[in-house]
């Protein structure tokens, strides 16, 4: 009988961990079947995908209470199509507010369940943690201080290392990278991300826009380059840009524009640690909305001191991370300053990046599919 795969990823992170699986699975079961939610990659390796990732791409309290209904019926209908099939094993990848409970519903009539991607919880309550097991066989861990908070709630989890780590290297060319995207050699680039949400890109675009314009006026020739994820993010960016002569946006190839970078500014998330592994100094300048963040505050549900992940993985402040108040135009400038004009700062954190690299670089892929196989016995 053919082995049925289902799975679920949300988001453009999810979509290129769950190529990254469907293919180490596809070598170890060459006939299996995929099916369920993914984006563009995954649907590339031939899994049938039922629901685009994009349907579940909302960040934030405040942003997923407006967009309840609607997921609410999307989990409902999801959960019903997975069960029919009959998979032999449903992994969910990232996304906890949706796949959590699909696993939990999913698990309590039979089906194997994986999680791919362990929710923040050395950030956000780690008591979480036995509820996740509640909800999965098997949890897969990208990073080391993940399983040992598991295991003290009798959870199955595993690190697999980040598949960032594996696919970008040691030492990216950075000249290859400006080549690549027509810049020249000794010009000052800033490479500016401020996310691939919309609600992101209204709330943090405007502050980036105005610390580039008062840096490029102190820089001479600097460049500012703008990765669009996609046709929604490139109009709204277009339309907070206007005219302005020294950005250049630019479809996808976020990471290229890390690598041909001196400095990046970015909100927090994955692009930091892809900044980090593009061995680039970085502002992290991040804001939710009101809402979120007056909740955040009251019930203390931030845990650790810090968001980013350079600087959680690293267990100090290797670069800065200007949040909610703090992150202001002005505060933003001071930041990327201090990079643009301290070569020997730049080179101290070059070391540091490169233990944090090597220490995730693990096959992330392939280890994931071992931890998938191992559920998969009978």
């Amino acid at each position: 009988m053919t082995l049925r795969i289902a799975l679920c990823a949300g988001e453009t992170s999810g979509d290129q961990l769950g190529e990254g699986l469907i293919h180490a699975l596809r070598a170890r079961y060459p006939d299996a079947q995929f099916a369920g939610i993914g984006g563009p990659l995954m649907r590339a390796t031939g899994m049938q995908t039922w629901w685009d990732a994009d349907a579940l791409a909302v960040m934030g309290l405040a942003e997923v209470l407006a967009h309840l209904p609607r997921l609410l019926r999307l989990r409902k209908q999801f959960r019903k199509r997975v069960l029919a099939w009959q998979p032999d094993v449903f992994i969910g990848i990232d996304a906890p507010d949706f796949n959590l409970g699909v696993e939990r519903w999913l698990k309590q009539r039979g089906v194997r369940t994986v999680h791919d991607v362990s929710p923040s919880i050395w950030a956000w309550r780690q008591g979480r943690a036995a509820k996740i097991g509640e909800s999965a066989d098997r949890v897969l861990c990208l990073f080391p201080m993940e399983p040992p908070i598991y295991a003290q709630h009798g959870v199955a989890a595993r690190f697999i290392g980040h598949p960032l780590a594996d696919a970008i290297p040691l030492q990216p060319d950075r000249a290859a990278a400006r080549a690549a995207l027509g810049e020249s050699s000794d010009t000052p680039i800033l490479a500016l991300l401020p996310g691939s949400r919309l609600g992101e890109i209204r709330r943090m675009l405007p502050d980036f826009v105005d610390a580039a314009r008062r840096l490029a006026a102190g820089i001479p020739g600097l460049r500012v380059l703008v990765p669009a994820a996609n046709a929604q993010c490139r109009a709204a960016i277009d339309a907070i840009l206007g005219d302005a002569p020294a950005f250049r946006v630019i479809d996808g190839q976020a990471q290229q524009i890390m690598i041909a970078s001196d400095v990046v500014l970015l909100a927090s998330g994955t692009a930091a640690l892809e900044a980090m592994l593009c061995k680039r100094p970085m502002v992290i300048g991040h804001r939710i909305s009101a809402l979120t963040y007056r909740i955040v505050k009251l019930f203390g549900l931030l845990k650790s001191a810090h968001v980013s992940l350079p600087n959680v993985l690293a267990g100090k402040t290797l670069v800065p991370e200007l949040l909610q108040d703090q992150c202001t135009a002005d505060n933003l400038h001071r930041a990327l300053l201090h990079w643009f004009t301290d070569a020997d700062a730049v080179a101290a954190l070059q070391p540091q990046f490169l233990t944090l690299h090597e220490s995730l670089r693990c096959d992330a892929s392939a280890r994931a599919a071992e931890a998938v196989a191992e559920v998969l016995q009978p």
